[in-house]
């Protein structure tokens, strides 16, 4: 058990990288050659093959989407949790599957999920339904969508598995934008799945809160809370840089007009003067941060077939296709269309 302290050495967030490996092994399974796609992640073979060694989050989600454009595999993360099994999430799985009700297993696995993932920060809620809703920390929620779509599956797939009962959500919601409904991710959810929301989360009805766990174990629940507190006692909030804060409250704003200086200093509660200084720390300004961010998710939406290009320039805020057009031509030397053509041949 002392394995679950963590020194933190930065802020820069990391994970036990348990998805990163799974990922890795259904790659090479399927006779894809990963060891540049691991380069160009960050990534080395040693921390692949040893368990015990963290990855930074955001080189996981790095390997993902390259992993996953390897592949074709558009719904690697969620495709992965189909597989996994859920005891190789450790002390998570145990915490919860010794737990009395499920309401008190998704409190305990929101409360303690920051010591397999800094990058993500689980929260339970408990009214007229309950669930849990997910929030990126100090690192950029627009480059992802298969590490989120892997936890959402995972955490329904462990609702069902502690209860013994095919839970069905009220409602799965994902911030990131797909424009097709796989019909796959209705089968398995047993709803439709809200994409382009505004938060990402799970929502059950406030009634299966009360359902009794299976393997309930009452002596073994108090053993692993104690040392999850452990854990968690010595380490410090993160909040990250200042530049994935940014990031993930411009791209909902997006579609709805100009993002400018003054109202993302409003809404992180300090002055213009003072975000420019905190970038400029970080070496970047927020015109950089703004166009870096619409090119990535640019690429990434060019990607999928099923968005048009008119929609495209509509989540980047461009009123206009012929505008998008223009600003992606000036970053890529590319047309859109040029882009997705070449992507998808």
């Amino acid at each position: 058990m002392g394995q679950l302290k963590v020194k933190r050495l930065s802020w820069i967030p990391n994970a036990v990288g348990t998805l990163t490996r799974l990922a890795y092994a259904h790659a090479k399974a399927c006779g894809i050659d990963s060891k540049h796609l691991l380069k160009e992640a960050k990534l080395t073979i040693t921390q692949i093959k040893n368990p015990n060694l963290r990855l930074r989050v955001g080189h996981q989600i790095k390997f993902l989407n390259l992993a996953a454009a390897a592949l074709r595999d558009d719904l690697l993360g969620f495709h992965l949790a189909q597989r996994v099994d859920l005891r190789e999430f450790g002390f998570l799985y145990y915490i919860s599957a010794s737990s009395e009700k499920l309401g008190d297993a998704l409190q305990r696995v929101a409360h303690y999920s920051s010591i397999a993932n800094e990058g993500v920060s689980l929260s339970y809620f408990d009214g007229k339904n309950i669930g849990v809703t997910f929030r990126y920390v100090g690192v950029s929620r627009h480059l992802d969508c298969h590490q989120i779509e892997y936890f959402a599956a995972s955490l329904v797939r462990l609702c069902r598995q502690l209860t013994g009962t095919r839970l069905v959500p009220i409602s799965v919601q994902f911030t990131h934008y797909r424009d097709s409904m796989y019909r796959e991710l209705i089968k398995f959810f047993g709803t439709a799945v809200e994409f382009g929301a505004t938060i990402d989360g799970i929502t059950f009805a406030a009634t299966v809160k009360d359902i009794p766990i299976v393997s309930a174990d009452h002596y073994l629940n108090k053993l692993l809370v104690t040392y999850c507190e452990e854990a968690l006692s010595g380490r410090s909030p993160m909040r990250g840089s200042i530049r994935s804060r940014v990031e993930n409250i411009i791209v909902p704003l997006l579609p709805h007009g100009v993002v400018c200086l003054e109202d993302i200093a409003r809404r992180l509660g300090m002055s213009q003067r003072t975000l420019a200084r905190r970038l400029s720390a970080e070496k970047v300004t927020f015109t950089d941060v703004l166009q870096d961010l619409k090119i990535d998710l640019a690429k990434r939406y060019l990607v999928d077939p099923d968005i048009s290009i008119s929609q495209i320039a509509w989540l980047l805020g461009y009123q206009e296709v012929s505008s998008f057009t223009h600003a992606f031509k000036s970053w890529t030397n590319k047309t859109p269309r040029q882009f997705r053509y070449q992507l998808l041949s």
